[in-house]
């Protein structure tokens, strides 16, 4: 699919990764209606592209608010949600709600306006932990214990895959979902591993190897990927990807939590000794993408982690984590 001049609408499209989405529409040529209702994001985060879009303030919970979002548009990016990890501990019900009613709206506003293009934000929290490492896109989906608030957000990404996958045989000519892994990058919030390893190094005393407690041993392991080249992968899926097909953004560099401290260290020029402690309920061991679907349509990750790093800890050392957040 040609993406210039193509009429998007964009759900979620303040937040973090909704503004690296926009921005890589707009480069493409396409044209951009942005929803969001700016509870975790905020429009001025889009900065001058609010002057080449569309702005649409509502909630995505707010029936009548999708379907007026929805109307003139050719293809959906479905990212709003409640996203960072302190949340499914702490407002699960929150999650499903935006989960599922969001879901519903966008599915039925899109078959009422006559929206044949959808692609859904999933994750990999889906399949928890995963039968083998790299990952593909067919390891069983799973919630391993409904009591732990965690699979909240797992759980109703589930659900979301299901309704997309389940409306779009009859529905729709092109349903797809993408499943990112650990997206990463200036803004970001401060809910998440990276900018809270770099506030807590901005408070510690000055030395070499000052203690640094982290959860869990340091030998869990997640991949990484910069905002820019989730953006581009995103691209690719849009442009080329296959009705009721699901694809993984990310890279294959498999990083230990550890060795995540221990660089975000020193990109802050800091010294440290890494300090084990308890894992929280629920938490994976190993989680890493095979993206051989994703490199197939196009796409390879350029961005290194710690250039990554450098990039994201400079916006953070300017921008720290306010008081009241």
């Amino acid at each position: 699919m040609d993406l210039q001049g193509k009429r998007f609408l964009v759900t979620g499209g303040t937040g973090f990764i909704g503004r690296g989405v926009i921005k890589a529409l707009l480069d493409a040529g396409a044209r951009v209606r942005c929803f969001d209702n700016d509870s975790r994001g905020n429009s001025a985060r889009l900065g001058e592209m609010l002057s080449k879009i569309e702005m649409v303030h509502g909630d995505i919970r707010d029936a009548a608010a999708v379907r007026g979002a929805m109307k003139g548009v050719e293809s959906i990016v479905h990212l709003a949600y409640v996203n960072g990890t302190e949340y499914f501990y702490t407002k699960p019900e929150l999650i499903l709600d935006v989960a599922v009613k969001g879901m519903i709206n966008i599915l039925e506003a899109a078959m009422a306006e006559r929206v044949k293009d959808l692609s859904l934000a999933s994750s990999s929290e889906v399949y928890q932990t995963p039968p083998m490492v790299p990952t593909d896109e067919t390891a069983p989906l799973s919630v391993p214990d409904v009591l732990n608030p965690r699979y909240s957000y797992g759980g109703g990404k589930i659900i979301c895959e299901l309704m997309a996958i389940n409306y779009g045989r009859k529905n729709f000519d092109r349903v797809t979902i993408f499943r990112p892994h650990n997206v990463y990058g200036p803004a970001m919030g401060y809910e998440h591993v990276i900018p809270q390893f770099a506030e807590r190094m901005r408070a510690l005393p000055s030395g070499d190897n000052v203690p640094f407690p982290i959860q869990g041993t340091g030998q869990e392991t997640r991949s990484f990927i910069f905002i820019d080249d989730f953006a581009q992968g995103l691209l690719r899926i849009l442009e080329k990807g296959q009705h009721l097909n699901i694809y993984h953004i990310g890279t294959e560099d498999e990083v230990a939590v550890e060795h995540l401290a221990k660089t975000v260290a020193k990109v802050m020029e800091r010294s440290i000794q890494i300090q084990p402690g308890k894992l929280q309920p629920g938490g994976t061991l190993r989680r890493c993408p095979d993206i051989t679907k994703l490199r197939g349509l196009g796409f390879v990750p350029k961005v290194s982690l710690e250039e990554g790093l450098r990039r994201t800890l400079a916006w953070y050392k300017e921008n720290p984590k306010p008081a009241s957040v």
